[in-house]
């Protein structure tokens, strides 16, 4: 099946005329991979949950007064699976992101582990030089190379921070190999506590970075009384409503040109995980394209 045919209800259950590929400005990308899982295995079913729970959202945004959906959310079949090693899967992903960019239309990437993002990310780059990156994680994601190779979920910052601007928020857990890392180089890293205690720090550091920000979520970045359906859940995270705030700030400060959300593990018999992650998304659609005082682009 190619990624332009017909795969049934997608993203929001949005009504054909919101859905097709000509019409959609956000192309929904699932990658239902978890090869390089260190914990808990699962995330592979995490894409296929969101997009199923996001068919009974409401698609109103009463604190906006809109319905995204109206800008067009079109979902493709999935780009990879668990067959395809880590590097070959960056790669696909690469490419069908690099699609989608070419012709306009900013595509979502849906994981699957946190690895998904690598690919993603350097699509955007191309198309963007002077992209910067913002992550929302409960884990650095710095090492060099986890369980040989440098494609693991652990390793995705790696291939970025340092390199170009970054800006990791809610992070509560790295080794002694990535804190020597962070020194070095000289990371802006807002911990999950320094947040709680003030989230307008992080979006102070916003002001560091450049115009044109690539947002990465992992959804273990949130307190496990949030989100329990995460394959690495880390105790002391932020809420929902943080979060929120500083999206939207995000949002009015820069311009988000792509995102993607991962590390859904969903749970049997419990679809609140499910739920919030997928409206996530849909709120930082939302953000994106219609926050008030957002900037240009």
């Amino acid at each position: 099946m190619s990624a332009d045919e017909d795969v049934g209800p997608g993203f929001g259950g949005l009504s054909p005329d919101l859905a097709t590929l000509e019409r959609a400005r956000i192309v929904m990308v699932p990658v239902p991979y978890d090869r390089t899982c260190t914990f808990q295995r699962g995330t592979a079913e995490g894409p296929a949950a969101l997009i199923e729970a996001s068919r009974h959202m409401e698609l109103y945004d009463e604190e906006l007064g809109v319905e995204p959906g109206d800008i067009g959310i079109h979902t493709v079949p999935a780009v990879s699976g668990n067959d395809d090693p880590p590097e070959v899967m960056a790669g696909k992903v690469e490419r069908e992101v690099g699609r989608y960019l070419a012709m306009g239309k900013m595509p979502v990437v849906l994981g699957g582990e946190h690895s998904v993002s690598i690919g993603a990310i350097k699509a955007y780059e191309k198309k963007y030089p002077r992209l910067s990156v913002v992550q929302l994680d409960a884990h650095a994601d710095l090492r060099d190379s986890f369980e040989g190779t440098p494609y693991n979920h652990a390793c995705i910052m790696r291939h970025f921070a340092g390199r170009i601007p970054t800006l990791q928020v809610g992070i509560r857990s790295y080794s002694r190999e990535e804190a020597e890392f962070i020194r070095e180089k000289r990371l802006l890293i807002v911990s999950a506590g320094e947040f709680l205690k003030r989230p307008a720090g992080a979006l102070e550091l916003v002001d560091r970075l450049t115009d044109e920000i690539y947002l990465t979520i992992d959804v273990d970045y949130f307190d496990p009384a949030y989100v329990p359906g995460t394959g690495t859940p880390e105790p002391g995270g932020p809420g929902w409503h943080e979060t929120l705030d500083f999206i939207r700030g995000l949002c009015r400060k820069r311009t988000i040109v792509g995102f993607d959300v991962n590390e859904l593990r969903p749970l049997p018999g419990d679809a609140a995980s499910d739920f919030l992650v997928a409206k996530l998304v849909y709120k930082v659609i939302a953000y994106r394209f219609f926050a008030e005082g957002r900037r240009a682009g």
